[in-house]
């Protein structure tokens, strides 16, 4: 499950923040193994608090507004943001480390929204809000929630590259099949994370890629995603036939919850479901991973400065411990990868532009010189990645300094003759690079591509037995 952050940030924080955060933070020595919070953070959110040079950002995320629905399911399985645990690695003499990670803490729980009782006589179910705002449909003409009063209606918030959605499509997918007849309407809110999400042509491209055949509305500007005070994706909303809101879940999982919920709106609204249909079960965890009790999931990691320096001024774990990455931001920057890398961080190497959303190769290469490295704990990888000039350049990936193999490969990976693992990039979209047959901890992952069109927008993984 994705959580929303505060949309924007003047990119004139950037240098402001991490000077002083550099100027503040202590150098590490290798017998800091264990830190606490690091005064890098301290820093930050004390000039951000007291400088009247830097400009107002508000003291929470717009992400805490909480929707009021009748019923709340919260999502279950593995969360998709837990800081990383274990001890890190002391940083290599002569190296300080002027952004420590934070010190390990416990997985956070899968939602903040509470579960909200089921309503007294005296506390009618919220009436859902309209749709607002919307620029386009596709597979529909403009519909609104007035013209679906008597239909039962499942509204799905959703983003293209979003892993976490895209594990739910199967289970709309069966919704749609089963109940559209009987009344259910499935509306897909695309609301987008990032800026080529809201171009018409790539969400279009989307939907027929994922075989999404119900409503889609674009909400670009996301007003319809602020009339329902949402802060996930995905999420959906079960609306009934008189237009309130019967029933919400966040995230994936509670499938079979979800549907008895749909039946039961159904069959209030008489529809006949006399069948006998087997509910939906969730997706099962890998064994290697749930047996192991230290296993860890990386969590979805960010490669624009916008989502890392707001990491840091809410006190959380940024994406990226190079400290050269905050002092240039929107610059083509020369960055040395450490030989002693933390797991759970990316790093680069090479020439790159820090950009606001994605990382970009800075030049053309003919060698692979340059390169992204992860160390990650996962059975598989995904990465978003697009090409701005619309043509396909290649990227050669690497697990431990070895090619993938068809053992390990995700699926969009390519075996040439030689044995060279590589992926073609010719569209903004989430590319399968690794499944593995179980999960594994801390391997090293490697993306290069001699291509200036190479950009990196973030890695997601997952430890489900089948699936990305």
């Amino acid at each position: 499950m994705k959580l929303r952050f505060y949309r924007s940030l003047p990119a004139l924080l950037l240098p402001v923040l991490l000077l002083l955060a550099a100027a503040c933070a202590p150098a590490a020595t290798p017998e800091q193994a264990d830190w606490e919070r690091p005064a890098a953070t301290a820093a930050v959110e004390s000039a951000a608090a007291a400088s009247t040079a830097i400009p107002s950002v508000p003291a929470q995320p717009d992400i805490a507004r909480t929707p009021e629905p009748v019923e709340s399911s919260t999502a279950a399985g593995v969360p998709d943001n837990p800081l990383p645990t274990g001890e890190p690695a002391a940083p290599a003499a002569g190296k300080p480390t002027a952004i420590p990670p934070a010190e390990p803490t416990a997985p956070p729980a899968a939602t903040a929204i509470p579960t909200i009782r089921p309503p007294t006589p005296e506390s009618a179910p919220p009436a859902a809000a309209e749709l607002a705002g919307i620029s386009a449909w596709i597979n529909s003409d403009p519909l609104t929630l007035q013209q679906l009063r008597g239909k039962v209606v499942l509204i799905d918030f959703w983003t293209y590259t979003c892993i976490n959605c895209i594990r739910t499509f199967p289970y709309l997918k069966l919704w749609h099949s089963r109940y559209a007849d009987d009344g259910l309407v499935i509306l897909g809110i695309h609301t987008p994370e990032f800026e080529f999400e809201k171009d018409f042509a790539n969400v279009r491209q989307a939907t027929v890629d994922n075989g999404i055949v119900w409503p889609v509305a674009q909400d670009n500007d996301f007003a319809t995603w602020d009339a329902y005070n949402n802060r996930y994706w995905p999420a959906k909303y079960l609306i009934d036939r008189d237009g309130q809101v019967r029933y919400t879940h966040f995230g994936e999982g509670h499938y079979a919850e979800t549907e008895g919920r749909i039946r039961e709106l159904l069959t209030a609204a008489g529809a006949d479901l006399s069948d006998d249909l087997e509910l939906p079960s969730d997706q099962l965890l890998d064994p290697t991973f749930v047996n192991r009790a230290d296993a860890f999931l990386t969590p979805e990691l960010y490669a624009g400065y916008q989502r890392n320096v707001q990491s840091l001024l809410f006190g959380m774990d940024p994406y990226i411990i190079q400290m050269d990455y905050y002092q240039s931001s929107d610059q083509v920057v020369e960055f040395a990868a450490p030989e002693q890398r933390q797991p759970h961080y990316i790093y680069f190497h090479g020439s790159w532009a820090v950009g606001p959303e994605q990382m970009t190769h800075g030049r053309v290469t003919e060698d692979y010189a340059d390169y992204i490295a992860l160390t990650y704990s996962a059975k598989s990888v995904n990465a978003v990645l697009t090409s701005y000039a619309g043509d396909a350049y290649r990227v050669r990936v690497t697990l431990e300094g070895e090619y993938l193999t068809e053992e390990n490969r995700g699926a969009d990976i390519r075996i040439a003759a030689d044995g060279e693992s590589y992926l073609l990039v010719n569209e903004p979209r989430l590319y399968e690079i690794v499944d593995s047959p179980a999960y594994t901890a801390e391997k090293e992952l490697r993306l290069s591509s001699n291509s200036a069109d190479f950009s990196l927008f973030a890695f997601t993984f997952g430890v489900y037995q089948d699936g990305p």
